[in-house]
């Protein structure tokens, strides 16, 4: 008996390190072949399961974000010189611009999976690319009723095109801890 254990012990070490390394090199497989050469449309829907559902939540995200922390506060004057909480304000809305472009840039990835939604995102492009120092602009405290603007068009359109596609979009908020990380 006394035989058996070590043996039992080293072949559940190979079995561990046998799905460890197989399950490593599916997660690069799956990378490599997203970033092949062709990026049509039509390769990317069998790496990508679900292109809708992750459309739809990157963009409820970024829609969320953009609302809770940057729409609603310039609303409620959170911003203006002199109100109470301003510094704090301007940093979540910063936050939330860099996050909802970050979103937003995932969920133009996600369209890419689902042939419709690719063809009804793929003019928003030129637009979330123009909110990509915007957040920057939020934390410094120079924002203008043009970046708000700018903000809720993006993310209007992208609601949109979604919905266009069949895949309706709705704002989800994301926790402090998701627009900080």
């Amino acid at each position: 008996m006394l035989r058996t254990a070590p043996l039992r012990r080293a072949l559940v070490a190979l079995l561990l390190s046998c799905a460890m390394l197989a399950g490593a090199t599916a997660c690069g497989a799956d990378g490599d072949a997203a970033a092949g050469p062709t990026g049509s449309a039509t390769s990317v829907p069998e790496q990508q399961r679900f292109a809708k559902t992750r459309f739809v939540a990157n963009a409820g995200l970024a829609a969320g974000a953009t609302y809770q922390w940057i729409v609603k506060p310039y609303r409620e004057g959170q911003f203006n010189k002199g109100a109470d909480g301003r510094t704090f304000a301007l940093v979540k809305a910063g936050l939330a611009g860099a996050f909802t472009y970050n979103r937003l840039k995932a969920a133009v990835e996600n369209a890419k999976g689902d042939e419709t939604l690719a063809k009804a995102v793929a003019p928003l492009t030129a637009g979330i690319e123009s909110l990509k120092d915007l957040g920057t602009k939020l934390r410094k405290g120079e924002v203008s009723d043009a970046d708000i603007g700018s903000f809720e068009g993006v993310i209007n359109s992208v609601k949109d095109a979604g919905r266009s596609a069949g895949a309706e979009v709705k704002d989800q908020v994301p926790s402090a801890s998701q627009l900080g990380g």
